[in-house]
């Protein structure tokens, strides 16, 4: 599910008529197996060292982790990062990189994307479509994510056909109130045009809303919305003790 964009003027809080954007990172790690060989104290010592990083930069601006180890092959851990600085994320990036268990370390995906008003949903409320601003639940358990590219003949549609295809769209959505959309917009920033993060304790409700979604006409001109990863929220150490290790592989079997 996600709502298209127009074209607007810049891209931050300050000329973006007016508008509070934010801009929004998630970001993918994956562990060289290598790392699981080093020596015990070696693991631990440099899994400390790079939590610390993690949540020293979770001070200066808004961050939740996820691990998604076990779930896919091809990455291990996520952190979905908000703020209004572009730079905090190169600064994040570069400090992990930077650290011992960094060098262990691939970015396999990273989507860059910002915070707009829908011009589909009116009027005012708790959504981040109605603010423009990324208003997560701190409690949800599972993280929903996939990027999404729209085919061209949709942008080629009337706004009024756009917002009739859209309105059953989201009612459609709304029969789910158990799942949360948070959809962010690329253009121009990003090989993607959105970013959709779904937020639920419920992960057979999104399934369920996944397939209701498939019967709407919007899903029509969906030219891609893959990989989709399902990721399990937990603290920064959380997400890096779930890579494995000897002293996780002791703590499993007692």
């Amino acid at each position: 599910m996600s709502d298209d964009g127009s074209t607007s003027n810049g891209g931050t809080p300050n000329n973006s008529g007016g508008e509070d954007r934010q801009f929004v990172h998630f970001s993918f790690y994956k562990l060289d197996p290598a790392w699981r060989r080093l020596p015990e104290a070696e693991q631990e010592s440099s899994r400390a060292e790079l939590a610390a990083v993690i949540d020293a930069y979770g001070e200066r601006f808004a961050m939740r982790p996820y691990t998604v180890a076990g779930i896919r092959p091809d990455a291990d851990f996520m952190l979905w990062k908000v703020s209004e600085r572009l730079e905090d994320f190169q600064e994040i990036g570069t400090a992990i990189m930077s650290t011992a268990m960094g060098s262990y370390l691939d970015t396999p995906y990273a989507y860059l994307s910002m915070t707009r008003r829908s011009q589909y949903v009116k009027g005012e409320g708790r959504s981040m479509h109605k603010r423009g601003r990324i208003m997560w639940n701190p409690d949800s358990r599972y993280l929903l994510i996939y990027p999404m590219v729209k085919t061209r003949p949709w942008y080629q549609l009337s706004k009024p056909a756009r917002q009739g295809i859209m309105n059953e769209h989201i009612a459609a959505g709304r029969e789910f109130p158990t799942v949360k959309i948070n959809t962010t917009y690329s253009y121009g920033i990003d090989d993607q045009e959105f970013v959709v993060a779904f937020e639920t304790d419920y992960v057979g409700d999104f399934l369920d809303l996944m397939m209701r979604l498939r019967e709407t006409e919007a899903s029509r001109y969906t030219e891609r919305d893959t990989p989709i990863f399902t990721c399990i929220s937990c603290s920064v150490l959380e997400a890096l003790r779930s890579l494995g290790g000897a002293a996780q592989a002791l703590l499993a079997t007692d």
